[in-house]
């Protein structure tokens, strides 16, 4: 047996005995060692980077680390066997997607735009911010020897005196009951209770003194593959009391939901990935929601979820198989009566799991979430619902029929698959332009300090001016020289963003050929999706009247550069807008109104699902697009090409 002793940056060092021979990347895991793995250790990725600092491992060198790098101690953990005692150095960059948990600003103007237009958009379509969780106050009369009735019953028969409920339909759980006679008699007979009603029906949600100032709260949380983003609110009000987003720790398993899927069918798997989202990212995140907002846990009664159909079942630890096995049937589209006790959450006792509907196996909650977000289905205008993540996801229609498409467009809009890529969060690039003459690139980035990475809305970006400058040609090779363009021994190009010495950072935040066609193929897949659904219909992307790009990918997204690289048709800029993380918005609407979330619901029984890998034209309509801006460029009159 030997011993490996992995050293991370913000905690104690974690030492593991193991067996010969054993993977890396493998022995990180059963040590609950965070290591990014995207491509779930095939190798191909690059980002499971470690550092050797004394010991012994068998370690070929790699194309994604050079000579240099590989003297110097620089391994990848999944092509990485432990030979002997070892003791290995973890990156931050390599646990970023779990290390950088954000709270965020609640006073963005952007974040307050969203939500204000969200409040007028649903007033318009006669949808009230309405929800069915309150506060009842009581004052009861003290028991006496002449009034021994009991506290129970003296509750109840107060709630049907104030709200007219008959007694046998007012619902009071056992978690009440329990703590029911202390906090009556410690409140001197003055409660406020917490209620919640269902057509004749009202259920005792807590009983709590009638001078305590916690409010009725629910949390809303988008589940996205690569990361996740809560919102804490008041349910009275409205009120957004936290906000955070964070990394999905089930990305050492794999960047995309069949890596995923097929680790969760391997022993102990399920509990494995449910346990990497749970534990490892969403407890982590309400810890520090709780601590902003300085709240009780206890007084949230109500959670609502938005992800993918393959996120959902792995957060509730369902059994994920036949979503990728033909023909394609999940566990549900819709489920009802899920506490959040049952996946191991601490809140109130009773508070409910809201899962957005489903409406097939690889489009999600998110989206029904997402659409009701855009009210595409409250306008006749013909209008296209984009959600770029992991898996793309489109929707197009109207107020009298939507179809919606997925297609797997890898994790390269949130910065996977690419050497230095990373969320947008602090120290990612999320804008990019580029002198033409100079080759110079003039950088944005999140948080304002030094770059240390690239999100999606960089990556678009910096493609786009490479290839309006002539550094790179249509299949994304690096066609000029200068300072800023290396080419490795194995003869692959890239252009240099940030140089080390200028930022201070473990290396230089570059892109390479490799990276540029990822995200070449990545948006490939998101213009073919669109052409493809619309030509199911009839139609062409002349008949788009509106497009509403959605995905937290950046702080927006520079649309004429996305039609410049031909991951967006080629129609005026002005029927383009940025709605940022939709889903989250969704579930957020959901959490506070019961009409909308029915109206979600609705929306998931009634939206047509079209799938992509049926269509015959698909796959030439994808090879056709991956390329800058098109094979076809008649499709694209408006970018100019050298």
């Amino acid at each position: 047996m030997y011993t490996v002793t992995f050293q991370l940056s913000e905690a104690e060092p974690v030492s593991i005995s193991v067996n010969p021979g054993e993977n890396l990347l493998e022995v990180a895991r059963k040590a609950n060692v965070a290591i990014d793995a995207p491509c779930s250790g095939n190798g191909s990725c690059g980002k499971c980077r470690v550092r050797l600092v004394s010991g012994f491992l068998d370690s070929p060198i790699s194309r994604h680390i050079t000579s240099e790098e590989y003297d110097a101690g620089w391994r990848l953990a999944c092509c990485s066997k432990v030979v002997g005692d070892a003791v290995v150095e973890v990156p931050d960059i390599a646990t970023a997607y779990r290390s950088r948990m954000k709270i965020a600003d609640l006073d963005s103007p952007e974040e307050i735009a969203i939500f204000e237009n969200l409040r007028k958009a649903m007033m318009d379509a006669g949808i009230s911010f309405h929800s069915d969780l309150s506060f009842l106050p009581l004052e009861l009369s003290e028991p006496t020897l002449d009034d021994t009735m009991p506290d129970n019953e003296r509750l109840l028969r107060a709630v049907e005196a104030a709200t007219g409920c008959p007694y046998e339909n007012i619902i009071m759980p056992y978690s009440v009951l329990r703590d029911l006679s202390w906090v009556l008699r410690e409140s001197e007979w003055k409660v406020k209770c917490v209620i919640s009603k269902d057509l004749d029906r009202i259920q005792i949600r807590d009983v709590l003194p009638a001078d305590n100032t916690d409010p009725i709260m629910g949390f809303a949380l988008d589940l996205g593959t690569t990361s996740l983003a809560g919102l804490l609110v008041d349910l009275e009000t409205g009120k957004i009391l936290a906000k955070a987003s964070g990394g999905n720790g089930q990305i050492r398993y794999g960047a995309d939901v069949i890596n995923r899927i097929i680790e969760s069918d391997k022993l102990g798997g399920r509990r494995r990935l449910q346990d990497a989202v749970v534990k490892e990212s969403i407890i982590p995140m309400l810890a520090q929601m709780y601590q902003s907002a300085h709240v009780n846990p206890r007084r949230i009664y109500r959670m609502v979820l938005a992800g993918n159909t393959t996120m959902n079942h792995l957060l509730l630890g369902l059994h994920a198989d036949p979503i990728r096995m033909e023909p394609f049937v999940p566990s549900f589209f819709q489920t009802n009566y899920i506490y959040v006790r049952d996946i191991g959450l601490k809140m109130n006792p009773l508070a409910e799991l809201i899962v957005a509907p489903n409406i097939g196996s690889y489009v999600g909650g998110d989206i029904t979430a997402g659409a009701f977000a855009s009210m595409i289905w409250n306008s006749p205008e013909l209008s296209l619902f984009i959600d770029l993540g992991t898996n793309g996801e489109l929707v197009f229609g109207n107020n009298e029929f939507l179809m919606s498409c997925a297609c797997s467009a890898g994790p390269a809009f949130e910065g996977g698959d690419i050497s230095c890529g990373m969320r947008a969060t602090d120290g990612a690039i999320e804008a990019c332009t580029i002198d033409k003459e100079t080759m110079e690139p003039t950088l944005t980035v999140v948080g304002g300090g030094v770059p240390v990475g690239i999100c999606g809305s960089g990556i678009i970006d910096i493609i786009a001016e490479l290839f309006r400058c002539g550094i790179i040609n249509g299949k994304g090779k690096l066609v000029r020289e200068g300072r800023r363009v290396r080419h490795d021994e194995h003869g692959m190009g890239s252009f240099v963003l940030a140089f080390q010495e200028d930022t201070g950072g473990v290396k230089d935040v570059v892109i390479n050929e490799v990276d540029i066609d990822n995200f070449i193929r990545a948006k490939g897949a998101i213009f073919s999706a669109t052409t493809t659904m619309l030509s199911s219909l009839g139609f062409d992307p002349s008949v788009i009247e509106r497009v509403y790009v959605a995905g937290g990918i950046g702080s927006g997204i520079n649309m004429k550069n996305a039609v410049t690289i031909g991951m967006f048709p080629d129609i005026s800029l002005d029927h383009f807008h940025y709605i940022g993380n939709s889903s989250q918005t969704g579930a957020y609407a959901m959490l506070l109104s019961s009409e909308a979330k029915a109206k979600v619901e609705e929306l998931g029984r009634s939206m047509t699902y079209l799938e992509l890998s049926n269509e015959p034209g698909y796959m030439d309509e994808f090879v056709a697009a991956c390329f800058l801006p098109h094979t076809d460029a008649s499709l694209f009159p408006s970018v100019e090409v050298d």
